[in-house]
């Protein structure tokens, strides 16, 4: 036979631009018969240096600084380091306070996993190359991800001062709390909006997914009282157990080739997944009762824990339960006796974790005598995510590299938007560049 019969074809698919995704990253797929030699989520965008931008600055004033890494879950990045500089600094909070906190992250969920549903990752499903493709054929679906929106916009607008980057959260507590009137008018949106995700739930269990099967390494925050956004432990499927302020004792940042971002795997170089599917899968059980029976209607747990396919429909039972906790929250509200503690800055180190939208947030910062940080680290979702969707990436590509280049290409790129990566949205569709021996 000749070499040239012999010879295993390459192919090698790269998309220069990935859309419906928020920020700037190509991909990178290399595969010689069936095998694949090689998968990147290459992430290009500059360094932002926000670790180094909030040296010498106050713990108040770094709350308002790391708001403005991310525009769509700036609340994450807010709890995340106040929660550090409390822990440290032994603050106890009053517990409407506390309930406020947890008003603005299901504020932040809301618009958060309803942006991501309805126009980033429903049109996969639909067939369609955007979100304003699908509103000429089905408008009543997109309005009703726009209401989801607007009504968690309005609830961070109403604490955090301002729909983007809030301004209101110190540590201690809040420079301002809302009168009780100002939640109740929110109460009836809120109320349209919990049928609103019912109806998101029952749509988007409908659909149909690709087959995948691949068992994951599971993280989230854990508490065996509330559904977990800025309280208790880092779990896993596998039995990790540590407070929140201890993630790296599990866990490391390492620097990888042809990435602006920092990967991060476990200390024994393993990769593990965040987010809405290994929230349902460790905590289920305190999901919002509401929540929690849509997710046993739909048979799919066991699923979602194996398929990532699957996460819109985790995300879908996530914004039933933000709703409907903040609904909860609303109705028993009576507003703290004071808005903000006294709080006395102490050296040491300030370190915590909470659960953004897209999985689990770490910040650690070092305070000196004067009670500034002299030193940070801050770890998002979506560097840790990297390895397992370039894993995932790896471990599907084979079972789709008969269909043709176009269809491989478009089911890769729905596996990312799966994990909602926050590398912030393009506007051309991808240009996919396959070459062959």
């Amino acid at each position: 036979m000749a070499a040239t019969e012999t010879a295993v074809r390459e192919r090698v698919f790269e998309v220069d631009e990935l859309t419906r995704v928020e920020g700037e990253g190509t991909l990178l797929l290399r595969v010689k018969g069936k095998k694949v030699v090689e998968a990147r989520l290459k992430i290009f965008e500059a360094p932002r240096y926000f670790e180094q931008l909030v040296v010498e600055r106050t713990p108040d004033e770094v709350i308002d600084m790391v708001a403005r890494i991310c525009g769509i879950c700036p609340v994450a990045y807010q709890m995340s380091a106040v929660h550090a500089f409390e822990d440290l600094f032994g603050v106890q909070i009053d517990p409407e306070v506390r309930a406020l906190r947890r008003l603005l992250y299901c504020g932040e969920w809301i618009e958060s996993h309803a942006l991501h549903i309805y126009l980033l990752h429903l049109p996969d499903f639909l067939g369609y190359e955007s979100a304003i493709a699908l509103a000429r054929d089905n408008r009543p679906a997109v309005e009703r991800g726009l209401r989801m929106k607007k009504v968690g916009n309005e609830l961070l607008a109403l604490l955090g001062g301002r729909p983007i980057h809030p301004v209101s959260v110190r540590v201690g507590g809040f420079s301002r709390v809302p009168r009780r009137a100002e939640l109740e008018a929110l109460r009836a949106p809120l109320a349209v909006a919990l049928e609103d995700a019912r109806e998101t739930v029952k749509l988007v269990a409908s659909l149909s997914y690709p087959e995948f099967d691949r068992p994951a390494r599971m993280v989230a925050l854990r508490d065996p009282a509330e559904y977990p956004y800025n309280h208790g432990h880092i779990v896993s499927n596998d039995g990790l157990d540590l407070r929140p302020s201890d993630w790296d004792q599990a866990f490391h940042e390492l620097q990888v080739e042809g990435t602006m971002a920092l990967h991060a795997r476990t200390k024994d170089g393993g990769v593990y997944l965040l987010g809405p599917a290994s929230r349902i899968t460790l905590c289920s059980e305190t999901l919002h009762p509401i929540a929690r029976e849509m997710l046993a209607e739909t048979g799919m747990a066991g699923t979602i824990e194996r398929n990532i396919y699957w996460s819109i429909l985790a995300r879908a039972i996530e914004l039933v339960h933000a709703i409907a906790e903040a609904i909860d929250i609303i109705d028993a509200y009576r507003p703290p006796i004071e808005a903000k503690v006294a709080v006395t800055p102490r050296p040491g180190v300030a370190a915590w974790a909470t659960e953004a939208p897209r999985g689990l947030l770490f910040h650690r910062y070092e305070v000196d005598e004067r009670g500034r940080v002299s030193a940070a680290q801050i770890v998002p979702p979506t560097s840790q995510n990297q390895g397992a969707i370039e894993a995932d990436i790896a471990a599907f590509a084979p079972t789709v590299l008969d269909l043709p280049d176009a269809e491989v290409t478009l089911r890769l790129e729905q596996l990312i938007r799966s994990y909602d990566p926050c590398i912030s949205c393009a506007t051309h569709f991808l240009d996919v560049r396959i070459v062959r021996d």
